[in-house]
């Protein structure tokens, strides 16, 4: 659904009771991830022949929800996430993020949702961070950032099975600490056979909170046989790999190729994926999307003609893989004590991009303040 009108405007009403300095700061030495929040949010309206509107920054609080909104009832809805990075000389900037806004636009029509424009996307961030750029932590090489989640739900009070006439966007904002705290750590994964995340045809490829909801039963079924994440298959053959709940896989193999998953519909599309994959040639590997059969990855491991297992996404940026575990069995780790070599190498080189401390050659990142 997509309406021409002005780019959005965010008119910006300061809360009084802002965090005091000392306070934030103890916060942000600490941040943990996604449990504490900056002091504002953006909000904006669309309502069905009118477009989006009512662009604001305000204080970080409670939504007001009537108990028949549609998103409580049919699930309509659909997120982002992102980071932003202080640079060394105090700017603040986030990586890709017009592949986020193209994403949360195809998000937006596959869940029938309005789509927001690129300018008003981007805008919506750069007017967070005007007001509350003193969450973004100091540039100290501790990996530290500020997570950025913009959303849009259903908020039309109805209780029809239609697309909602009216749609709340809102970006909200948390500091981050480093994801490996203690160092790079291989994470131990469930092959779940009795869970899928998503089946053809569906929303997989959308980002919404449903996939994530439906990968929870296999997190947790990894979790009790002593694992991080959970693993799944095709629902469709039920034998090829597709994802993590919220990670996408690679393959380093013996001959120097870099394998994932080919998008079928039901696998996000993640920013970090398509990232790595631009890289590959950069350190001297063949980029390869395919169907990749669970009983490659077990073999391979096991003859040494898969290198290296990591998953990525935008929390982690890269996460070495050590053992697959299932019901009767397990395969070996090819990953040391801090992963292998190339997943080392091509993380770093992320990091180094995004925090400014390597050049950007590709584009790939804005500004925004």
């Amino acid at each position: 659904m997509t309406e021409t009108a002005t780019p959005l405007t965010f008119e910006v009403d300061r809360r009084a009771d802002v965090r005091p300095d000392a306070e934030r700061e103890a916060v942000l030495a600490n941040p943990g991830f996604g449990v504490h929040f900056t002091d504002h949010m953006v909000t904006a309206t669309w309502r069905k022949g009118e477009g989006w509107t009512e662009g604001k920054v305000t204080a970080y609080g409670p939504i007001t929800l009537m108990p028949s909104a549609a998103v409580l009832h049919y699930a309509q809805e659909i997120f982002e996430g992102m980071k932003a990075y202080r640079h060394e000389d105090g700017s603040i900037w986030t990586f890709r993020p017009e592949a986020n806004a193209a994403r949360m636009a195809r998000s937006a029509r596959r869940m029938t949702l309005p789509e927001l424009p690129e300018e008003d996307f981007l805008g919506s961030l750069r007017a967070l961070l005007e007001v509350d750029h003193a969450w973004v932590p100091a540039y100290d090489g501790s990996e530290k950032s500020l997570y950025l989640r913009p959303f849009m739900y259903a908020s039309e009070a109805f209780l029809g099975v239609r697309p909602a006439a009216e749609v709340t966007y809102s970006v909200i904002a948390s500091p981050a600490g480093a994801y490996f705290a203690g160092g790079l750590k291989p994470v131990r994964l469930w092959l779940t056979k009795d869970v899928s995340r998503a089946g053809r045809h569906g929303t997989g490829a959308a980002k919404c909170g449903g996939n994530y909801a439906s990968s929870l039963a296999g997190q947790l079924e990894g979790i009790e046989q002593g694992c991080d994440q959970a693993v799944f298959l095709d629902a469709e053959t039920e034998t090829n790999i597709e994802e993590l709940g919220g990670m996408n896989l690679f393959f380093v193999t013996r001959d120097d190729k870099l394998v994932t998953p080919a998008l079928t519909g039901s696998i996000l599309e993640g920013v970090t994926r398509d990232s790595v994959l631009e890289l590959a040639k950069d350190f001297g590997l063949t980029p390869e999307e395919r169907a990749i059969p669970v009983a490659e990855w077990i073999d391979g491991v096991s003859s040494g003609e898969v290198r290296e297992v990591f998953a990525c996404g935008t929390a982690a940026v890269i996460t070495p893989v050590g053992e697959l575990v299932w019901a009767g069995g397990s395969a070996p780790s090819t990953a040391g004590e801090g992963g292998g070599e190339v997943t080392r190498a091509i993380r770093q080189r992320l990091l180094d991009i995004q925090y400014g401390r390597a050049e950007d050659t590709r584009g790939w990142l804005t500004r925004l303040v």
